[in-house]
């Protein structure tokens, strides 16, 4: 029989590229009967884009794809977090009432795989009443991020409890699989006898790649991902765009868009022929759109998360899949991938500037043999070593060695 496996989620949109389109799909593929339990805002589930399905997925469950997709309206437990620490101590799970907890419990599952620190804590209720029925299961946590990150401003009091309750979790957690070698050797130092794997956030592997070759006097940089208030750094990137025009034709391209779907994207006039804007496309598209980019764009705030010098993020990758060498700040992780493989330029600071970012730009446009060793590594290493296709051998290995115990 094959055994039954159920995603845990509470915040990520259903068609998330690491839960839905890699991971789901991977197992669905390998064998595996693949249920995924994910929130709905205000009735409606919601794109990575943040816009809610409002012509489909209209049913309180249904099937996509090969995967069973089981809806509830989204909670916020971060409001209760003494509950919740409470109900962790109390070694039951009579207190975990909430509708993912029960609608995990239903499913039986005999591998339950969450994907955020709140998803863990129901998964943590899902085992705990499942164990005392007698009925068998195994528990994964998918740490996409480190949470609680001790940079982050947040109440002293808050901090606390979040650590409190994660070390709590991990007692209950077969196996924890995360996105960065530090991220793992943060969850090592809790616990040294944790079983943790890394699998990054990488892409399938493009097809067709061909390097740029091709000698023209200009550049182009990538920005892909969600453009907001909190993430992206747009301000930033318009900057570096107009002030590396005042050296050499910089041009640019945005593969992504506002996560607030209220925002409206307006450049200056000053660079209205400088920047293409994609808007939200579909994932499998992404390959086409880097054709002809020669650099990748990635800035984190640093100073103020650790999380943030420990990234890994999908963008990375899918730079490096399409032979686009990585332009980034001082991030922990990123910056030893690259100086290991030779496939960008880390610019040596937490909180790069723009100008900061000028400097580096006009390396690269004054050394493009070097851009292009870099373009020609950054794809040779994604094809024999980080692609999707490694990664999902590395969740497979996972899969089958908490199955061998059920």
């Amino acid at each position: 029989m094959n055994k039954k496996v159920c995603f845990l989620v509470t915040e990520h949109p259903f068609l998330d590229a690491r839960i839905y389109k890699k991971e789901a799909r991977s197992l669905v593929k390998q064998g595996y009967e693949v249920t995924m339990i994910v929130p709905r805002k205000n009735g409606y589930l919601f794109d990575i884009d943040g816009r809610s399905f409002r012509d489909k997925f209209q049913s309180q469950s249904f099937n996509y794809d090969g995967i069973h997709i089981i809806t509830y309206e989204q909670m916020h437990p971060e409001k209760n977090i003494k509950g919740l620490l409470y109900n962790l101590r109390s070694g039951g799970s009579k207190r975990f009432n909430d509708p993912l907890t029960q609608l995990g419990i239903a499913q039986q599952a005999d591998i339950y795989h969450a994907h955020e620190f709140f998803s863990l804590y129901c998964g943590v209720g899902i085992r705990r009443a499942l164990t005392a029925k007698g009925h068998r299961c195994k528990l994964i946590y998918d740490s996409h991020e480190l949470e609680p990150d001790p940079l982050v401003a947040q109440p002293r009091n808050l901090l606390k409890s979040k650590q409190q309750m994660l070390e709590l979790m991990l007692k209950d957690v077969d196996f924890v699989v995360t996105v960065s070698e530090s991220i793992k050797s943060w969850y090592l130092d809790i616990n040294p006898r944790l079983p943790v794997e890394v699998i990054y956030n990488s892409p399938p592997l493009a097809p067709s790649f061909e390097s740029n070759k091709e000698t023209r006097s200009h550049l182009i940089i990538a920005y892909e991902g969600v453009i907001s208030k909190q993430r992206g750094s747009f301000n930033k990137f318009l900057d570096i765009i107009e002030l590396c025009n005042q050296k050499f034709d910089l041009r640019a391209k945005i593969i992504g868009g506002w996560k607030d779907c209220s925002q409206e994207f307006s450049l200056p006039q000053s660079l209205k022929d400088k920047v293409e804007f994609t808007g939200w496309i579909n994932y499998d598209s992404i390959p086409s759109l880097m054709r002809g980019v020669d650099v990748g764009w990635v800035d984190l705030d640093t100073e103020h998360s650790l999380n943030n010098r420990f990234a890994m993020p999908n963008k990375f990758f899918s730079y490096l899949n399409n032979g686009v060498p990585v332009l980034t700040n001082q991030c922990k992780d990123m910056e030893s991938f690259i100086q290991t493989y030779q496939c960008g330029y880390n610019v040596k600071k937490r909180q790069a500037t723009a100008e900061d970012y000028v400097q580096a730009l006009l390396f690269l446009y004054s050394n493009r043999e070097k851009l292009l060793q870099m373009s020609r590594q950054a794809r040779a290493i994604m094809e024999s070593q980080f692609s999707w296709e490694h990664m999902e051998n590395r969740l497979f290995t996972v899969y089958d060695h908490l199955s061998q115990d059920l």
